[in-house]
């Protein structure tokens, strides 16, 4: 069964609230119809009430079971006010500025997770990667134990030959430009603890190169990937994670086994990997745009990890189904997993 039909029954029994940014948007208008229809929680949408009806009505998509919230007129906005100016990184902005910034939806919506009004939060739609990351990252505190947020791409392929079912998760595609062996580690933790919390079974993560187990590497980019595998075992060990990780590999022989094994590499993860770890922005980026590009591949994301809240940030190119599978994710991803049945995985 695909994850984000794995994900939807699961959120079926745990619903959650999950507030979209763009609410007007038509794309958003059909995913949160989707999330409200489904009975997977409560869609908020966030934006210009009279706005997001007028396109509702003009779509023909019913708002009934979903919430509007208009930043500035919100019942909550005087409070979220005070509690960005108290955020550190707002102390030296005056009264007018922060006003500003609280009536923007994206750090409306951030503020709205923050203080628990909503679950989850899935932003960018209609807003630049970086314009849509920054109000995230100054808003939303990192998990404990990691200094950097990160992000995950998530490939629905439909052959349940490779990854886990079909499924493969990407990582980082969006927020590191040039991670550091010690950033890659925590990729690599961060990702791997979210693939078993949405799964409930044991991620096996590939630190991906141009090349596979090549002894006496002297290439910088090689001894990168080296030390951050393992740096990643030792903190996944230390941190009790159940976690499979090898590395370097390169992605034939991260995904298929008859590549690893002509490559003469045997390991519980060669060939049998279902999280990829990239070593740079550029590789991951540019994996992630060609698939959605050239295939028939289902992909969702940004799924953003290494953060307290869940929250995905989309791209302006998404369509309504990709909008839909990223909320039902970051919703899934709110449910604590003392209450999720093993039958739920």
């Amino acid at each position: 069964m695909p994850l984000i039909k794995k994900l939807s029954a699961r959120l079926q029994n745990h619903p959650k609230r999950v507030a979209f940014t763009a609410g007007e948007d038509p794309r958003v208008l059909s995913a949160a119809r989707q999330f409200a229809t489904k009975k997977l929680g409560a869609p908020i949408l966030i934006g210009n009430k009279a706005e997001i009806e007028a396109n509702a009505k003009q779509c023909d998509i019913r708002l009934d079971g979903m919430k509007i919230v208009s930043p500035v007129i919100s019942d909550d906005f005087e409070s979220l006010k005070k509690i960005l100016a108290a955020i550190p990184k707002f102390k030296a902005y005056d009264s007018v500025q922060i006003a500003e910034l609280a009536s923007s939806p994206i750090y409306f919506a951030c503020l709205m997770l923050l203080t628990g009004r909503v679950d989850a939060i899935v932003v960018g739609a209609k807003t630049s990667a970086s314009g849509a990351l920054r109000p995230i990252l100054q808003t939303i505190p990192l998990q404990k134990g990691f200094t950097a947020a990160s992000s995950m791409m998530v490939l629905s392929t439909g052959n349940p030959d490779i990854g886990l079912e079909g499924d493969i998760f990407m990582a980082d595609c969006e927020v590191i430009a040039e991670p550091t062996a010690q950033q890659l580690c925590d990729i690599a933790i961060t990702t791997a603890s979210l693939v078993g919390h949405l799964t409930l079974k044991t991620p096996k993560v590939a630190m991906l190169g141009f090349t596979s187990k090549i002894p006496n590497a002297k290439l910088e980019s090689i001894m990168k990937m080296k030390s951050a595998t393992a740096l990643a075992h030792a903190k996944a060990i230390q941190s009790g994670l159940d976690m499979e990780i090898d590395g370097e590999l390169q992605v034939d022989a991260a995904l298929r086994p008859e590549v690893a094994e002509a490559k003469g590499i045997s390991s519980s993860v060669a060939g049998k990997a279902n999280v990829l770890i990239f070593p740079d922005l550029d590789a991951g980026n540019i994996a992630s745009k060609m698939l959605q590009s050239v295939s028939s591949t289902k992909i969702y994301g940004q799924i953003l990890t290494g953060l307290s809240k869940p929250v995905a940030e989309v791209s302006r190119g998404a369509s309504a189904d990709d909008i839909f599978g990223a909320a039902v994710i970051v919703g899934a991803q709110a449910v604590d997993r003392r209450f999720i049945s093993p039958l739920e995985g």
